[in-house]
């Protein structure tokens, strides 16, 4: 069985295209994951896609984690509600200046609260300034991201209020899978 799958690839090629969000109100941080964690990145990984078929690193061992999180110029962002993980935004440094948003979401729980917009921008700030933590890496000149039409329903609109372009829309058919919740049976729950 399959289902058809559109991506969409959008992009800022300026620090000036970040529309920022409003910070929401409460005790809501954003703060690096400095010490590279498998079991953590695994945990928000799971958390915040497993509802919506996030699986293309549910296979990788600890090692391909450890190898993820380790190349120079990896972030991970995490949105603290009241001490408690809340979401998260991956960033990757590419060649010639070039930051990926890999991943970004907010865990269920947390979701429709206001926050997401918060975490998106602060997460394509700190794309635009990776440079400053990382000696040797070009300044960026590009921050991109892709979506899909399995993302959470308020997700492209979000990248869009943040100042994103669309630059590229595939259709493709995919295998459908089972949502995979964050552990075994959880989706049933």
């Amino acid at each position: 069985m399959s289902i058809t799958v559109t991506t969409w690839s959008l992009e800022q090629t300026s620090p000036s295209d970040l529309r920022p969000s409003a910070a929401p109100e409460g005790d809501v941080r954003i703060v690096r994951a400095e010490v590279p964690s498998p079991e953590f990145s695994r945990f928000l990984y799971t958390a915040v896609g497993g509802d919506i078929r996030w699986t293309d690193r549910l296979g990788l061992t600890y090692a391909q984690w450890q190898d993820v999180l380790n190349r120079p110029g990896t972030e991970t962002w995490v949105a603290y509600e009241k001490g408690t993980p809340a979401g998260y935004v991956e960033l990757e440094a590419q060649d010639e200046g070039v930051v990926e948003i890999v991943y970004f979401g907010l865990i269920p729980a947390f979701r429709g609260r206001r926050l997401g917009g918060h975490l998106l921008s602060h997460g394509i700030a700190r794309a635009w300034d990776l440079a400053e933590r990382w000696p040797g890496r070009a300044p960026t000149k590009r921050v991109w991201l892709h979506t899909c039409s399995k993302d959470g329903e308020h997700a492209m609109d979000n990248y869009l209020r943040r100042g994103f372009t669309l630059f590229e829309t595939k259709v493709e058919e995919e295998a459908e899978v089972p949502v995979p919740g964050p552990w075994p049976g959880a989706n049933a729950i």
